[in-house]
């Protein structure tokens, strides 16, 4: 039977996510929606990655378990109290926010880096999917050290994930949070599952007498993995903060908290904090050691649980990829006004799942997350700042808006000068995000006072 294209297009062109203005009321979601959409997006992919390299990189035992739980706790209070009030207030994505603020030349360029940057962690994702995938196939995954693909069936693997992940983000926001509200339990339970599975293999029999023996002799250990930094303490308690950098303090997420009903609806993060960057990455870290250390997704929960662990590292792939897709083509949105949102959603999709053939992002996750969130952050300042300081401080606020500026330069330079004074500051890339937040909020509030004539006049 023949397909009709344009009735498919002019359907998917009804898919309307209020791209371009302020959410209204009739729109507003449930509290429930927003905790299924966030143990879906990190009850997910990265999970089964991050958590593993703790144990590769020499966390101990005590340093993981109290730096996850601060760094967890202040990961969602930045949600709570810096991105969801802003969301609420204004209704809007940031993408469309900052055009008011930066004028549409300094959003271009934002966007497209934002956009960019938001494929190539989909594509991560699509290949911890595909290490799952492969297992079905006999498929070799690529090493550790691997930038580029290692044989044709993995990259065959990779494009027709990317391609299924990207149908789901183009169906909108209530079709991710419905998908997640299905698949996060059950990938949840397999985390579980997974590392009380493995647990013996490590040495744990019976009961849990001699669990933290276990714990901190043959998992955490402090041993890091040849070619791999030590970590600490502080290391995991700003990775756990700072991993969603880009989402929270540099408020990427107004595009999902803007249905909220109110800003308490923040805190609907914990869901995915403590049952994903908590639990899933210790319960990832138990499968990994009880591997021998590999970094292979899917081999550590097929291992655990069989096929039921392969499908759930593909389908935490997919719950990450999605709403991540999702944002990116609202990113690209404003840069294409005329192009409805399942278009350029389509565009970042193909684009992603090229990506998604290059091993490099999803074996370097720490470092690419870390390198992210801080090539984000500043924007998040500039926004904060326009928002909630300029009217304490009674500085005009949208001045690109109101005097119709293409490029708000004082932004721009914010932006490029607050990543040069991170990357300059001479402490580990995970601890230069907060005083270059901090550099930019200042900065940029410095540039805008008016000056002694103008109070004057």
């Amino acid at each position: 039977m023949a397909v009709d294209l344009s009735s498919v297009a002019s359907k998917m062109d009804r898919l309307y996510e209020f791209d371009r203005e302020s959410v209204s009321p009739d729109k507003f979601k449930k509290g429930i929606l927003f905790g299924s959409v966030f143990a879906g997006e990190h009850v997910a992919a990265t999970e089964f990655v991050i958590g593993a390299f703790f144990v590769l990189h020499g966390i101990t035992a005590s340093d993981l378990i109290l730096g996850l739980l601060l760094g967890n706790l202040l990961a969602v209070l930045s949600w709570a109290f810096i991105c969801a009030p802003i969301s609420v207030s204004t209704r809007l994505t940031l993408y469309w926010y900052l055009r008011k603020i930066a004028g549409p030349g300094v959003t271009l360029i934002y966007n497209l880096a934002n956009a960019f940057l938001y494929c190539i962690l989909a594509g991560a994702m699509i290949s911890v999917s595909a290490t799952a995938v492969g297992l079905a196939f006999g498929m070799k995954v690529p090493d550790i050290k691997d930038v580029f693909p290692s044989n044709p069936l993995w990259v065959a693997v990779c494009l027709v994930l990317g391609l299924l992940f990207t149908l789901l983000a183009i169906l909108g926001f209530e079709k991710l949070g419905r998908f997640s509200e299905v698949a996060s339990p059950w990938i949840f339970l397999v985390f579980i599952a997974g590392a009380l599975v493995s647990l013996p293999k490590l040495g744990v029999q019976g009961n849990f007498s001699h669990f933290w023996e276990v714990a901190t002799t043959r998992i955490w250990n402090g041993v890091a993995a040849a070619g791999q930094e030590k970590f600490g303490f502080w290391h995991v308690l700003f990775f756990a903060w700072f991993c969603n950098l880009a989402m929270h303090v540099g408020l990427s997420d107004m595009a999902i908290f803007r249905y909220a009903r109110r800003w308490s609806y923040g805190f609907y993060s914990a869901f995915g904090m403590y049952s994903g960057h908590f639990l899933a990455w210790i319960c990832s870290g138990v499968m990994v050691a009880a591997i021998g250390r590999e970094m292979h997704p899917g081999l550590m929960a097929f291992e655990a649980v069989g096929l039921a662990g392969a499908a759930a590292v593909m389908l935490a792939g997919w719950t990450t990829a999605n709403p991540t897709l999702y944002r990116a083509g609202l990113a690209l949105q404003t840069i294409t006004p005329g192009w409805p949102r399942w278009k350029i959603t389509l565009v970042a999709g193909l684009a992603t799942s090229v990506l998604s053939c290059l091993p490099l992002f999803f074996m370097k996750l720490l470092d690419y997350v870390a390198m992210y969130g801080l090539v984000l952050m500043p924007i998040g300042a500039v926004v904060f700042a326009e928002h909630w300081i300029f009217p304490l401080l009674k500085i005009p606020r949208y001045q690109a808006e109101q005097k119709k500026k293409t490029f708000n330069w004082k932004v721009l330079g914010v932006w490029v000068l607050s990543l040069i004074f991170c990357f300059l500051l001479p402490v580990h890339l995970y601890f230069r995000w907060l005083p270059g937040y901090l550099f930019a909020l200042l900065l940029y509030v410095l540039l805008n006072l008016p000056s002694r004539g103008a109070q004057n006049e």
